[in-house]
């Protein structure tokens, strides 16, 4: 029997990702110009309409219209044969202040002001199988519709693509659980109408294929699904309605290590769903980074209006130099997860939020959360 485990990743123009960009946009502006903003705020797209909801407070101005349209543009719904597109979608908005009682637990807390926004558990995960420290299939699953995005806005390769796009990449791993193979390349793109199945296929694998997938890591009995249905033009928010946070997978792991169940785009960073998820996966890749483990989980919970964390967890499945309590330990002391504290160390009250809601949140460089600035201190903690 193979070891076989699959990945998911989708386009920016995914209609679930349409929705997600223009959450983070409203907030990035929102934050542009006051960067105590509290957002909370969820899209709905559907054929022809654009729909923002949510609560907030802040003292800036956002032209909630501008923003969604301009997002929708760069995505690349500028056609109206797409049935939803920047310029004649309509936009309606429904957006409150945020509660008292919520704010009351965030602004009131013992700790520089800022209790958690809310209470959960967010998990954070490592691995080396990759050089960005982010499982196979999830890391090729990105980098398949990121690079499809790149060809399609960047190049004239294939002019008949469309925004909406899907992969699903099926890793076989050895008896050790180390990558050993693509065993099943799923990728389905929206198209213009007219273009062949064929020229698609032959296309996807000379132009995507051989600059994404390593050369070693396919081979003859590679199995090959360029899409799949037979044909893709309807697609997009009009083939599909789009809600903010329904990929929460795609934004994580792809399936790996475990997920809290909480969403990230549209919210401020005192939502701990958010910011917190970010400390696990910084704390999670600094301790395989200082070859503590081949592969860790990190979990932090809080309570609402609670600023210190109620508990620390790590799980190296079996991997770990010394053991899990020890890295525990050695993680409550070295790193603050308050949300005032996460917030601090990655300079989180600036607008950097649009481009995580896409090809996800984790393993790209840009993000602060990614340094691996803490190796020492976690290494000399433990030792």
């Amino acid at each position: 029997m193979k070891r076989l485990f699959t990945s998911e990743s989708v386009s920016e123009g995914h209609p679930d990702k349409v929705a997600d960009q223009i959450s983070d946009a409203i907030l990035d502006e929102m934050i542009k110009y006051d960067q105590d903003s509290r957002v909370a705020v969820e899209t709905l797209v559907t054929t022809g309409l654009a729909v923002v909801s949510g609560e907030v407070r802040t003292k800036s101005y956002v032209d909630i219209q501008e923003t969604v349209r301009n997002t929708i543009r760069e995505i690349g719904y500028t056609k109206d044969t797409y049935r939803f597109d920047s310029e004649s979608c309509g936009v309606m908005v429904s957006i409150h202040q945020q509660s008292p009682d919520i704010a009351q637990g965030v602004d009131e807390s013992d700790h520089k002001k800022i209790g958690a926004g809310d209470q959960g558990m967010m998990f954070g995960f490592a691995c080396k199988e990759t050089p960005t420290f982010m499982p196979m299939s999830i890391q090729l699953a990105h980098d398949l519709v990121k690079e499809l995005a790149h060809i399609r806005k960047e190049t004239k390769l294939m002019p008949y693509l469309a925004p909406d796009s899907k992969s699903q990449v099926t890793i076989e791993n050895d008896s050790n659980g180390k990558p050993n193979r693509l065993h099943t390349v799923v990728l389905s793109t929206q198209h213009d109408e007219g273009i062949s199945q064929q020229k698609i296929r032959d296309d996807i694998k000379k132009y995507l294929f051989s600059r994404v997938i390593p050369d070693n890591f396919i081979d003859d009995d590679t199995i090959m699904h360029i899409n799949p249905t037979g044909k893709f033009v309807i697609g997009g928010p009009h083939g599909d309605t789009g809600l903010t946070g329904r990929k929460i997978i795609v934004d994580t792991y792809g399936g790996h290590g475990a997920h809290g169940g909480g969403a990230f785009s549209g919210k401020d960073s005192t939502k701990v769903d958010r910011s917190a998820a970010y400390a696990a996966r910084h704390i999670a890749k600094n301790i395989v980074a200082a070859d503590l483990a081949d592969k860790c989980l990190v979990q932090l919970a809080y309570a609402i209006g609670v600023s210190e964390p109620v508990s620390f967890y790590v799980d190296t499945y079996g991997t770990g130099k010394v053991d899990d309590l020890v890295l525990a330990d050695a993680v409550s002391k070295v790193f603050d997860c308050t949300p005032a504290g996460i917030i601090e160390r990655f300079d989180l009250r600036r607008p950097i939020f649009r481009q995580t809601a896409a090809y996800g949140h984790f393993g790209r460089d840009a993000f602060p959360w990614e340094q691996l600035d803490y190796v020492d201190a976690i290494t000399n903690a433990v030792s």
